[in-house]
């Protein structure tokens, strides 16, 4: 623990944590042990938060609206991504003197070991996984967490030697003293637009991950990645290009990944799909380089490594036909990220599908005409998509789809399932429509 911190929890009796759920939980929890005593009170504005029955006895929780006598009293306010700093509550114990923080400010204050932390709008969940896949086959006992699976401060106390963290721009907000070994801002596009007011500002609180960082890696192609006041050659920098540090190049008409120049792997090798994969795996050996990790010893975790659990996850892969589960492509810009690029040497069976949400889907019509492709259309709004490719045919679910097509798949093909549109027409969740996918795919894939 900083200094800092140190001198900082030396006035502090009273802890408001705002919001509950895992976050908060863990925020719970981890006040709880500190070896001194707290009186720590939750505050969830949702009349059944999720998790109050796993609150000890002696934690007070106001739930359903906003206590504002315990807000007055707090000495420290710890406050859940979910719930924006701009609030009106907070900061009107803001300007009476409160600090607010989140509980990336917390693990910053106590963490003693290297931190890799990583933020975008899109891929993060990916890098973050992939990262510290590589790193365990290089040896390093990693924890993997933040915004992704574990939250940062249940990380805690395991005798790390690493640690790889996904930062969303919420958590990034209240998070000012985190020290890393290096950090990453993979690319901006419109996200949040509910809680922020302007691009720029979205930007900003991203950009606050290079704050303390000793490398800050950016996007060469994506200028809005580089943050503001910092020369070029402070910086390292990922993209599909020649000119980027961690970047492509050809050698004997074959594409390989490099770093610094060097060759380091044939694309051709890695089992993940897509181009936005190729540089989530430029982005990974950035990171674990930056880190003074030698992640040649992790190239081969690096080629089978297939992706997150439905996103362009490749679930089967048997007769050279690959079967990719992308359930978690709920929206247009999901399923448009999915095709960049995407390399398929036959034909691919696209599904597309589910509950629209009223969304636009004419996006997709361009990127479709320039491959040889099958529209697979099912669910709700499938006959939305009718109008988007002359091979486009209507199911009514997926599993007539994929009844459907079986017998024609031939080497070279692929079968993706990125529906670009929410599930819960036919399924509880995109989970469940991804798992159901992957049932299929091994099913008949045999």
């Amino acid at each position: 623990m900083d200094k800092q911190a140190t001198d900082f929890w030396a006035d502090i009796e009273n802890v408001l944590v705002v919001g509950l759920g895992v976050t908060g939980l863990s925020v719970v929890s981890f006040l709880d042990n500190l070896p001194r005593e707290l009186c720590i009170r939750v505050i969830d504005t949702r009349d059944n938060p999720p998790g109050k029955e796993q609150l000890a006895d002696h934690i007070q929780l106001h739930s359903g609206g906003w206590q504002s006598d315990w807000l007055a009293q707090a000495d420290l306010i710890v406050l859940s991504p979910g719930i924006a700093l701009a609030t009106p509550e907070i900061q009107q114990a803001i300007s009476q003197g409160c600090r607010v923080v989140g509980d990336i400010e917390l693990f910053a204050w106590y963490v003693d070991k290297p931190v890799i932390a990583i933020t975008g709008s899109n891929g993060k969940s990916t890098v973050t996984d992939l990262t510290g896949v590589m790193a365990k086959a290089c040896g390093i006992h990693v924890g993997v967490g933040g915004n992704i699976g574990v939250p940062a401060l249940d990380l805690l106390g395991h005798d790390h030697e690493l640690y790889v963290l996904e930062l969303s721009s919420f958590q990034l907000e209240t998070t000012n003293s985190l020290a890393t070994i290096a950090s990453v801002f993979l690319n901006l596009s419109e996200d949040h637009m509910d809680r922020y007011e302007s691009m720029e500002e979205y930007r900003q609180a991203k950009l606050k991950i290079f704050d303390h960082a000793q490398f800050s890696i950016v996007n060469h192609a994506d200028r809005a990645t580089y943050p503001d006041g910092v020369s070029e050659n402070q910086l390292i920098t990922f993209g599909l290009d020649e000119n980027s540090q961690y970047g492509l190049s050809s050698y004997k008409n074959e594409e390989y990944l490099t770093s610094n120049g060097d060759r380091v792997l044939a694309t051709k090798d890695l089992s993940l799909v897509g181009r936005h994969n190729v540089a989530n795996a430029l982005v990974a050996i950035a990171l674990l380089d930056s880190a003074k990790i030698d992640y040649v010893a992790g190239l081969e975790a690096l080629k089978s490594y297939t992706g997150l659990t439905h996103r362009c996850q490749v679930v089967v892969d048997n007769n050279n036909i690959k079967w990719i589960n992308d359930s978690k492509a709920t929206n247009v810009a999901s399923t448009l990220a999915a095709l960049s690029g995407l390399s398929c040497q036959g034909k691919l069976y696209l599904l597309l599908g589910g509950e629209g949400k009223g969304a636009d889907f004419t996006d997709l019509k361009e990127p479709l005409s320039a491959i040889n492709v099958e529209l697979c259309c099912f669910g709700k709004d499938a006959a939305q998509f009718l109008s988007l490719h002359h091979s486009a045919k209507q199911y009514d679910t997926m599993h007539d789809v994929i009844e459907s097509i079986a017998p024609l798949l031939q080497p070279h093909d692929m079968v993706m399932l990125s529906p670009a549109c929410a599930s819960f027409d036919q399924y509880k969740n995109f989970m469940a429509r991804g798992e159901a996918f992957t049932e299929l795919a091994h099913q008949y894939a045999d």
